[in-house]
This record gives C-alpha cells, sequence and structure tokens, in this order.
C-alpha cells in the first residue's frame, strides 16, 4: 500500500486524533502548494511522523514522474508530422 493510501486509511480510521489535522494540512499543502509549518511535522508522534515522511516521498516521486510524462508528451507534440 502507497503511504497516501496508508496516510487516508489513517486519517478515516483516527478522525479524533491529535495528528490527524496535521495530516490532512501537509495533503492540502502538497496538493496545493499552499504554506505547511515544519514545526508540525515536529510535533507528530513517531507513527504519524514516519506517515508524513512517507507522504511526503509519494508526492516527490509522483510529480518527478508526473514532470517526465510532460516533457515527453511535449516531445511527441513536436515529432508528430503534420495534417494538411
Amino acid at each position: 500500500m502507497n503511504n497516501i493510501k496508508k496516510v487516508a486509511k489513517f486519517v478515516a480510521a483516527n478522525p479524533e486524533a491529535e495528528d490527524t489535522p496535521a495530516l490532512l494540512e501537509l495533503a492540502i499543502a502538497l496538493e496545493t502548494g499552499s504554506a505547511y509549518s515544519f514545526t508540525k511535522l515536529y510535533e507528530l508522534d513517531h507513527e504519524a511522523f514516519k506517515l508524513a515522511m512517507g507522504l511526503i516521498d509519494d508526492w516527490r516521486l509522483d510529480r518527478h514522474y508526473l514532470s517526465k510524462l510532460t516533457l515527453l508528451d511535449h516531445a511527441e507534440i513536436q515529432r508528430a508530422p503534420s495534417i494538411q
């Protein structure tokens, strides 16, 4: 199970947990590019901190592959024959 799903499962299973709001805010910040206070990460318990780090890692990896796909799509468009 990837880390994004693990965070979603944690949030669904622990909606009232102290760490849930910080994990949700992190997910929203990563998706929207909004600011996130890193001090919130240090306030998480060990398991929630590991989930947050995994979420950041998956997000970074997904962004890397997405940018590669966009670059490849652009390259393919440039090489496509023109239709007359």
